[in-house]
């Protein structure tokens, strides 16, 4: 079965969308995205349209029929016409069936299957990369949603520490330069505060526009499993897995095609027809003339064989191979470009991924340290040998290491997505989303029309599938509490009881995303891709 090596991941996904009721998890959005975003529904009917070229061209070898039909009524005869009726009708059917045509019917029906085939590819595209943005937009808001708490914790800590400087100004233990150094520091915080809720605010807008309803409670997504251990590995999969180069193999092979159609422009036709033909005078033909004894109505029939053979078309059909030739050749070195574009996806994917993993290492790394550092730097402040300089310097330190951290973690699962997607492993079918009812079947449409001869019929009137969003709620930057990104460390003000500290315990982990859900899973054994 195609891409069997995503049965875990799909298992995971299974899993995490079981979760509570009260948040909404990865695969829920995935899920609401592939039914209502209009980038993939829009995607599905020009691919409906695409598989109509397939009978159209299939019309061209079927019989063809003809009908005409006349009533005369003469108001006034001419003097020297007296044979002429007064009135007539006429009437005339043709039927012709192309019987030998070289070739030009079966290759235009194999070119428009072919491109049947890249609408197929190109929808699995469209499919993988809304699935991307999906995964982007729903780690933004958690990224940005856990910066924003991360500086509101920063602004609280910060007014308490100008309290407190202020207290000890007045009792004459710090000057006024200290003073006013916390109010600075406490002002530039909340300057930061406010541009990290602007950017969680179009975080959760950008959210409605790919899923199609606001972000809720969000809860960490499940690691990402299956990711490959080698650049080589991922670009091998890619090779034979992207449909992006899928479709563009299929233009290709289909260009190929519309060269063979050219080439029989110059060579004959040949057809069968038949024909029938009547008249009525309405008993109208000169009953004093000669003619009288002539019928007034009657029918005929004729068949035969039409040949149609070119002789002269002034350079057309020649033209029209050497335009399709051209096509061809760019059908081919687009190929080669798709390749291009995929290999280098992957491997920068690839690259940014393992880039992401050691960031959130040292990230960890560094926050753990700048809260030791915190705790030593208060602690010798109360005893006189630190300023209210170096606090606010070693709590903006440890804010920058905890929003790095957060942002690498999100960086590195969104990187690990967009790797499975250049690989051509995160469509619905990948990612176990088949439980949700009947994916969308590309075939079921074209099984349906490939084969209709009728003139009379159509399809019921098309009506939106997409969501609107116009009724959406405007998004706001609150965010609830966490209690996994309040760190300890901010809550003594300066001059706190030096007892406090204790470094003797191991610091708590890095903030994570979310309450009581699996974190992105860092270990290196699989490294992967680039944020989209």
């Amino acid at each position: 079965m195609r891409r069997f090596l995503l049965t875990t991941a799909g298992a995971v996904l299974a899993v995490a969308g079981a979760g509570g009721a009260s948040a909404e998890t990865l695969r829920e959005a995935l899920i609401r995205a592939y039914r209502t975003n209009p980038t993939i529904t829009g995607a599905r009917a020009d691919l409906r349209a695409q598989d109509e070229n397939v009978p159209i061209a299939r019309a061209s070898g079927l019989p063809s029929s003809t009908a005409q039909g006349s009533f005369t009524e003469t108001l006034r005869q001419t003097g020297n016409n007296i044979f002429a009726p007064d009135r007539q009708i006429n009437g005339q059917a043709t039927v012709s069936y192309p019987i030998i045509a070289f070739g030009a019917v079966k290759n235009s029906v194999r070119a428009a299957e072919t491109r049947v085939e890249a609408g197929r590819a190109n929808l699995r595209g469209t499919e993988a990369n809304l699935f991307t943005d999906v995964v982007a937009a729903y780690m933004d808001v958690i990224r940005d949603e856990a910066v924003v708490a991360l500086n509101q914790q920063n602004v609280r800590a910060l007014s308490v520490n100008f309290q407190a400087s202020r207290d000890r100004f007045e009792v004459g233990d710090l000057t006024r330069t200290d003073v006013a150094q916390s109010e600075a520091r406490r002002a530039l915080a909340e300057g930061q505060l406010r541009q990290a809720e602007a950017q969680l605010i179009a975080s959760r807008e950008n959210y409605i526009r790919i899923v199609g309803a606001p972000a809720g409670t969000l809860e960490s997504p499940p690691a990402l499993p299956n990711l490959p251990d080698t650049t080589a590995t991922a670009v091998t999969t890619a090779l034979a897995e992207n449909p992006l180069i899928e479709a563009a193999e299929k233009a290709r092979d289909a260009t190929r095609y519309d060269t063979r159609v050219a080439r029989t422009a110059k060579l004959p036709r040949i057809s069968v027809q038949a024909g029938g033909t009547y008249y009525n005078f309405l008993n109208t033909l000169g009953s004093s003339s000669p003619v009288a004894a002539a019928p007034q109505s009657d029918y005929g029939f004729t068949a035969g064989i039409g040949l149609t053979l070119p002789l002269y078309q002034g350079g057309r059909p020649a033209a029209q191979v050497r335009q399709s030739q051209a096509r061809e050749s760019q059908a081919i070195e687009q190929v080669t470009s798709t390749e291009r574009g995929v290999i280098a996806q992957v491997r920068s994917a690839y690259a940014s991924w393992q880039s992401a993993q050691q960031v959130i290492a040292s990230s960890e790394v560094a926050v753990n340290a700048n809260r030791l550092s915190l705790e030593g730097v208060r602690a010798e402040n109360s005893v006189g040998t630190r300023t209210i300089l170096d606090i606010l310097n070693a709590e903006q330190e440890l804010l920058n290491s905890q929003v790095t951290l957060v942002t690498a973690r999100r960086n590195a699962y969104v990187a690990g997505f967009a790797l499975l997607a250049a690989m051509g492993r995160a469509e619905a079918n990948d990612l176990n989303l088949t439980d949700i009812g009947s994916l969308y079947d590309p075939v079921a449409n074209y099984d349906r029309v490939r084969r209709k001869i009728g003139d009379w019929g159509s399809d019921p009137e098309p009506l939106p599938v997409a969501t609107r969003t116009v009724d959406t709620p405007a998004q706001t930057p609150i965010v609830g509490r966490n209690p996994e990104l309040e760190d300890p460390a901010l809550a003594r003000p300066p001059g706190a009881d030096p007892a406090a500290l204790n470094p003797g315990t191991p610091p708590q982990g890095a903030p994570a995303g979310r309450t009581g859900s699996q974190s992105v899973d860092t270990t290196p054994a699989n490294p992967s891709g680039t944020p989209r």
